[in-house]
């Protein structure tokens, strides 16, 4: 984290030379009010008033911090969790150059997407945390729903395919002290104005983008400013612990239920299975071939065509 909050720092133009001297000597957290600092600064793409003109949220994004370029959203709002931003806080980035998928993989942050994360401060133990991502997928879906995406599904456990095909991922981070966990950091990407044509040859193929899906440019801002507004609905239902009515809207907009899966779990050897539906702490659960029960907790489901 300390060599990512220094890069950002240094490339903007926040540290100067003096102080980069003598790094090693200063503690992390000193630096956290020129990120704020920065973060506050105007940028070219994503406005900060556009968002907030007529946000309809209590506290979601009534806190934002908007940056050119950094290496990981989820990265900047752990920092700033940290060192005193509060519940609802937003951080967002035109540009991401080292984002993180789910089991480490990169994931793609050209201009022209959306990439943010959220801090939320739930009351709530380590087994709840999978519900926050499926919550975040529904929230993610109604958003697309707004701006006239009609055909958008949810796959486990952290996906929005359009036709089949990846639109959008949400990493979710605890932030846990001593079993307690202080914070949680929800990182959403969505392929918005982007040409397939930005991403690696091999990533194509599986995936769209909200351009080439409506037809025409997506405005960002509003995008944003939707989504913020469907997540505190979602995140209101998961603190009040409505946990099956966040579960009815996943089911019903599963692109996995009813699928047949390659499941793959950590420390354990893929396996294939029919997958029945999802419990009610947000494992799936499976058939394998063997007519056994498994619900998968972690990991990944490759669709079987």
């Amino acid at each position: 984290m300390q060599n990512e909050i220094v890069k950002l720092l240094k490339k903007e133009g926040k540290l100067s030379e003096k102080t980069i001297d003598e790094i090693s000597n200063i503690e992390i957290g000193d630096f956290s009010d020129l990120v704020r600092e920065l973060g506050k600064e105007e940028t070219e793409h994503i406005k900060r008033d556009e968002i907030s003109k007529n946000l309809n949220t209590k506290y979601i994004g009534k806190d934002i911090y908007i940056f050119n370029e950094v290496m990981s959203t989820n990265t900047i709002a752990k920092f700033l969790s940290m060192n005193g931003v509060g519940n609802g806080a937003v951080v967002i980035s035109e540009k991401q150059t080292k984002a993180r998928g789910r089991s480490g993989k990169n994931w793609e942050s050209p201009l022209g997407g959306v990439w943010l994360s959220i801090i939320l401060n739930p009351n709530v133990n380590h087994s709840k945390i999978p519900l926050i991502t499926l919550a975040t997928g529904v929230a993610v879906e109604n958003t697309l729903k707004r701006i006239g995406v009609k055909n958008a599904e949810i796959k486990w456990p952290n996906d929005i395919l359009i036709h089949g095909k990846k639109v959008c991922g949400i990493l979710t981070e605890a932030i846990t002290s001593f079993n307690t966990i202080e914070s949680v950091i929800i990182g959403v990407g969505i392929d918005a104005n982007i040409s397939i044509e930005n991403f690696p040859e091999e990533l194509r193929e599986n995936m769209t983008t909200l351009n080439d899906e409506i037809g025409e440019k997506v405005d960002e801002n509003l995008l944003i400013k939707l989504f913020l507004e469907e997540f505190e609905k979602i995140s209101e239902q998961f603190i009040n612990e409505e946990y099956e009515t966040i579960l009815k809207e996943w089911r019903k907009n599963s692109y996995t239920i009813g699928k047949i899966v390659e499941v793959h779990e950590p420390f354990s050897k893929p396996y294939d299975g029919y997958v029945l539906g999802i419990s009610r702490d947000g494992s799936l659960v499976v058939e394998k071939i063997d007519g056994t029960l498994e619900k998968v907790i972690s990991g990944e489901c490759i669709i079987k065509k």
